[in-house]
């Protein structure tokens, strides 16, 4: 396991961030996201990392996750799930397809015991997964990058009873083309799908905003240099335009909840630069 662990970098070492976030919001006094699936796992991950000669994975075991960080992460993750919900009253025998899962783990936070889940990312990242969590009937993991579209062969299609896409901070590592064409490959292949994806502010791309960016994911995160944002939109519609049948349904942003641990930052639901540095949008892809 120590091998396959440590050897997580750069945008697939995003994921342990994610994961320790969940664990340590999970263990808080008042948590907004209850994955006790999470903290068993840093459990079983604490020794690995802690011998890591990578000082990210150092810090993630002896639980340096920033407390702001880490909830900003956990009303993300809060905010899919009730996506993932609301999509399963609907259609509860649907499938839900985690792009870039990571170690997520959101089919015991929202199985229905009826629709099929599939967590699909770097096959590095599902060789360690699969040490740390079981597949069952109705859970799968699928081993693929995102842009290698042979991966959509290997998720059961249901006729009928809908597909949903959910991308939770994903495309934002990804280049323009590269997501244009992964949305047109779910709308042609799975027509009538839901896609949940989280986008970042193209105008934080300009080269006066980058290197805040890139600081914050490197020096403050300790990511490594192939970590960096570079798929951006300026307005949730945008992803209209590149083709019909591309529907905006509804957006988030981490300010519209009621969250009084916001504190001051809370002050930027007020103006729009902010409030959309990242955010999350939901199309249907008919």
């Amino acid at each position: 396991m120590a091998e396959a662990v440590v050897n997580l970098k750069d945008i697939a070492g995003t994921s342990l961030v994610t994961l320790y976030s969940h664990a340590l919001e999970t263990a808080s006094a008042n948590p907004i996201l209850s994955d006790p699936q999470a903290v068993a796992i840093t459990e079983k991950l604490g020794p690995y990392l802690a011998a890591s000669p990578t000082r990210m994975h150092r810090r993630l075991a002896a639980g340096k996750v920033g407390k702001r960080l880490a909830f900003y992460i956990c009303l993300r993750a809060r905010r899919f799930d009730q996506y993932v919900q609301s999509f399963l009253r609907e259609h509860p025998d649907g499938a839900v397809v985690n792009i870039g899962c990571g170690f997520d783990t959101r089919f015991s936070r929202c199985d229905n015991g009826r629709a099929h889940f599939y967590d699909l990312d770097f096959p590095e990242v599902i060789e360690a997964k699969k040490l740390l969590v079981e597949e069952s009937p109705r859970y799968r993991m699928v081993s693929s990058c995102a842009l290698d579209h042979g991966w959509m062969d290997q998720i059961a299609e249901h006729p009928g009873k809908g597909v949903l896409f959910t991308a939770e901070g994903v495309f934002i590592y990804l280049q323009t083309e590269q997501v244009r064409t992964l949305v047109l490959g779910l709308q042609s292949r799975f027509p009538g799908c839901e896609l949940v994806c989280e986008v970042f502010n193209s105008i934080w791309q300009k080269w006066y905003f980058k290197w805040a960016v890139n600081l914050k994911l490197r020096y403050i995160l300790g990511l490594g240099k192939g970590a960096k944002f570079s798929f951006g939109i300026r307005h949730s519609t945008e992803m209209e335009q590149w083709g019909a049948g591309i529907e905006f349904l509804d957006d988030w942003s981490y300010f519209d909840d009621d969250e009084i641990r916001y504190g001051w930052h809370g002050l930027f639901r007020n103006v729009e630069l902010f409030r959309k540095t990242q955010w999350t949008v939901r199309y249907k892809l008919h």
